[in-house]
């Protein structure tokens, strides 16, 4: 996987934006709020996402993932490696987590992006 793949994936999801957010992170956002952060300068490259709160201890236990330091009370995830996740289960945990911000959008702003 590269953070290509994941900016493709991204954005075939309604309304996504990117976003480079604490010095150099590539965020990518929906009604401008974080659903995937990404570090592509980091060696390997790493990204983090949502998880629904009776998921997380499951996926953070996965190979390749943990919680993400700091953020891991609101059920956020780490893969240190985005090569540790397939094409398939990227695709899987962005869309939960696009879905997961997303559903506490405004009204307003969730009809505006066609949600």
């Amino acid at each position: 996987m590269t953070i290509e793949n994941l900016q493709t994936i991204c954005h075939q999801l309604p309304g996504v934006t990117e976003d480079i957010k604490l010095g150099e992170h590539l965020c990518f956002t929906v009604g401008g709020k974080s659903f995937l952060f990404t570090y592509p300068g980091g060696v390997p490259p790493s990204a983090s996402f949502k998880v629904p709160d009776e998921d997380f201890e499951e996926v953070s236990s996965m190979e390749g993932l943990e919680p993400q330091p700091y953020i891991a009370r609101y059920k956020w995830v780490l893969a240190r490696d985005i090569s540790s996740l397939t094409k398939k289960e990227w695709e899987f945990y962005i869309k939960q987590s696009y879905q997961l911000i997303a559903a506490k959008l405004p009204a307003k702003i969730r009809k505006s992006i066609g949600l």
